[in-house]
């Protein structure tokens, strides 16, 4: 595989898998909402399949500042925005974190004031597992969970402090949890258990060429409909024992969800990697731009670590790992090992920027509104099955949103 080939795919894909249903079932719900909104009538969304550009209304500068102090509409709906993905990977992170977090036991006095410190790293099978991908994953894991929890603690105070009523999803806490050791028993916004992980982004990163230009990618492999959590003690004993090599029926159950895992986190970190920047682009207020600016960082900084711990799992002596219930094998991406698969190339590679006929240059990508903005953001944690069991509300809530920041236009 080349970047000649890369460039050539026809279909724009939101997964790495052929994602016709998902699109579909997307659309499907995506036009439901719309027949029930009049105000979404305007946005012409008539096309067959679900599109950044078809969502967005004509852009308009009503980001003035307003004469009250209070912030402009454009850059609260940017910090809704923000505030909208903090609790969604909030939600996600805490997940992980009860699982495959540092436990009690392991933390010591440095994780002590931790708020989430009594809940984590409670399913020894997966602890283990996640540790063949590096022996910090815990530790990381929970740092993860404590920034995006962070986050969401900071935008919902500023907005307040603003005279702003930040988002709450706390309505949308309604899907169940895994009923794995560890988990706590309790309502969630996101869904762990049937995930189909988008891994263009592991091709993209390693290639010269740059989506917001045309370019078009696909994954070295396909995760579909595959639980990055244990599910129950049934399926994956809490005592099993992952060591490598991994062999035995539970072993290779465990070790496949936690590589899943591993590729999930970098999914996830990538897609904020772009979303902050785009967000960014559209700010007036410096402190807005100063909060975009410096959470994102924090994103990039994240993709930037567990793009590195995602290769440990089609790397040796874990490459070869097949899930005994899905079917899914974790290749050799470095056998043979190429400029598009070799698992120790996780710096971004120059690429084309701006314009095809400057220098290439290592940058984040993509930063285009239709690629990297609030709706794309939506549409592609949708795909991921994140969201499997929550209603049509959910999506009209969550795309209002996105339609609202990607809508924004800088009121200088």
């Amino acid at each position: 595989m080349d970047d000649e080939r890369l460039s050539s795919e026809s279909t724009m894909e939101i997964n790495s898998q052929p994602a016709s249903s998902t699109s579909d079932d997307i659309h499907r719900r995506w036009q439901g909402v719309v027949k029930r909104r009049s105000f979404l009538s305007g946005l012409g969304i008539t096309a067959a399949a679900l599109s950044a550009g078809a969502l967005l209304p004509t852009e308009s500068r009503a980001q003035a500042r307003s004469s009250s102090g209070r912030l402009a509409h454009g850059d609260v709906a940017l910090l809704q925005f923000a505030l909208w993905a903090e609790l969604v990977e909030s939600d996600l992170w805490t997940q992980y974190a009860e699982l495959g977090g540092v436990g009690p036991s392991g933390g010591g006095q440095a994780q002590a004031d931790e708020e989430f410190q009594g809940f984590i790293g409670g399913n020894p099978a997966y602890n283990l597992a996640l540790q063949n991908l590096d022996g910090d994953m815990p530790q990381y894991i929970t740092d993860n969970t404590d920034d995006e929890l962070s986050h969401a603690a900071f935008l919902t105070a500023f907005l307040r402090s603003k005279g702003e009523v930040p988002l709450d999803l706390t309505p949308f806490q309604r899907l169940p949890s895994s009923e794995a050791t560890g988990a706590r028993q309790i309502k969630r916004i996101t869904n762990l258990m049937n995930l189909s992980v988008d891994l263009s982004w592991y091709t993209r990163y390693r290639s010269g060429q740059n989506p917001d230009l045309g370019a078009v990618f696909k994954g070295p492999f396909v995760i579909k409909n595959q639980p990055a959590i244990p599910l129950n003690d049934t399926d994956t004993p809490p005592s099993t024992n992952p060591s490598i090599p991994i062999t035995g029926r539970d072993a290779q159950r465990i070790q496949a969800i936690a590589n899943t895992a591993g590729f999930h986190f970098a999914f996830i970190e990538q897609g904020g990697a772009s979303l902050y920047p785009t967000l960014a682009f559209k700010a007036t207020d410096p402190t807005v731009l100063r909060i975009l600016v410096s959470i994102g960082g924090v994103e990039i900084d994240h993709f930037g670590l567990w793009h590195d711990k995602g290769g440990n799992a089609v790397s040796q002596p874990l490459a070869g790992v097949v899930d005994p219930v899905t079917g899914l094998t974790f290749p050799d991406l470095n056998n043979p090992a190429t400029e598009l698969t070799q698992t120790n190339k996780i710096l971004p590679e120059p690429c084309n920027f701006i314009n095809k006929s400057l220098p290439r240059c290592s940058v984040i990508r993509p930063t285009s509104t239709q690629l990297g903005g609030a709706v794309a953001t939506v549409e592609a944690f949708f795909a991921d099955g994140m969201f499997i069991g929550q209603p049509d509300e959910f999506l009209e809530l969550s795309m209002n949103l996105a339609v609202a920041a990607d809508s924004v236009v800088r009121g200088f």
